[in-house]
């Protein structure tokens, strides 16, 4: 099995690195309390732990914001808002039982900000939140609250917002002995339809003689200065964090380029080639081989050769809705990612390790 020291190490080229010399390339999973009751129990978690310490995952991506509720206990969230954790949980705080039960095994806890500038799923008015804080609403060229595919979004441009996400990433660092912070296609990103509300709309008059924002959200120009934007606040939040702590993994799982910046303003190889960033978990999310193999290419292709090491590809397995990818493609994937020099990988999610417990028996073994 490969397994490291977490609470030893830091990434140094991509590769988890211990003070004994010994490396080894990330192998992780997103573990989630959508479609998984693992995270509400402790004795959930300590069937995570055994499971990740049989089949050879070094870390763990467990979701700490989601729904507008955190996975952890909060200050910032229950002074803003008046309630310190998603109330489901009743009291049982999974971050701090995972980070103690992980580190126990040498496993890797990287705690996984799932919703980002996201406020709600399937709330037509944005949720606690944004009933709360309306002033956070991102607004698309018709002044409506802009939602997509589900979900409604807070203005990501709004330095309001920034540094409430900011706040939240740096208390979870402060507060819990975790490894590392992952942004994802949420954190920072927004859909192409935002962006006019009044508050974006004079910082962009402010930088272009007085000139509104083209009326065409897809605009090419108007569409870059916004991920842009994006892209300074990736730069902030690396420094800052950075700075709070040296040795914190800032990791990315962004959308694949150029769909990530054209649909939700994450130019996210700028914030490779910039350094913004310790690990990238492009989001591969391919059913079929070929268009699996079409696309890691494209993702090797974007970042330079010095930033690939850093780069662990992730591979959906399963979905709480159902998902049906064979197991044979699994295996073959992970054998496209060697052969393309990406080290290792991410999963999404959990459950699917039972799903396909004949491969991740036997993957990661010596």
């Amino acid at each position: 099995m490969i397994h490291i020291a977490p609470y030893l190490a830091c990434l140094i080229g991509g590769v988890l690195a211990t003070t004994t010399g010994a490396t080894s390339p990330v192998r992780g999973v997103w573990l989630t309390n959508v479609g998984s009751d693992a995270m509400m129990t402790r004795a959930g978690l300590e069937q995570v732990i055994a499971r990740c310490k049989a089949v050879g995952i070094n870390t763990i991506y467990p979701v700490v914001w989601n729904r507008g509720y955190t996975l952890y206990h909060s200050a910032l969230m229950e002074r803003e808002f008046g309630v310190a954790m998603d109330p489901q949980l009743r009291g049982f705080d999974p971050l701090k039982e995972l980070v103690e039960l992980a580190h126990a095994e040498e496993i890797r806890v990287v705690a996984w900000f799932e919703f980002g500038f996201a406020a709600s799923y399937q709330e037509p008015d944005g949720g606690r939140v944004l009933r709360d804080r309306p002033e956070w609403r991102a607004l698309d060229r018709e002044g409506d609250l802009v939602s997509r595919n589900g979900f409604q979004w807070m203005n990501a441009f709004d330095p309001d917002v920034q540094d409430f996400l900011l706040e939240m990433l740096k208390e979870v660092v402060s507060n819990y002995a975790v490894d590392g912070v992952q942004g994802d296609d949420r954190l920072p990103a927004c859909p192409n339809t935002a962006g006019y509300d009044p508050k974006t709309v004079a910082i962009y008059r402010h930088e272009h003689s007085g000139a509104a924002p083209p009326d065409d959200f897809a605009d090419p120009v108007w569409t870059q200065w916004r991920a842009d934007k994006l892209s300074e606040f990736v730069k902030q939040t690396y420094l800052e964090l950075k700075t709070l702590e040296p040795d914190v993994c800032v990791s990315w799982a962004p959308s694949v380029w150029p769909w990530s910046r054209n649909q939700y303003l994450q130019d996210w190889p700028r914030w490779a080639r910039e350094g913004w960033g310790d690990e990238f978990c492009p989001q591969v999310y391919r059913r079929q081989l070929d268009d699996y193999r079409a696309t890691l290419g494209s993702v090797k292709a974007q970042v330079p050769a010095e930033v690939l090491p850093k780069v662990y590809p992730g591979v959906l397995i399963s979905l709480a809705a159902g998902y049906d990818l064979p197991s044979p493609h699994l295996r073959a994937m992970i054998e496209t990612n060697r052969e393309l020099g990406f080290g290792g990988e991410v999963f999404f999610y959990y459950e699917g390790l039972r799903q396909h417990a004949e491969v991740f028996d036997t993957i990661y073994v010596d």
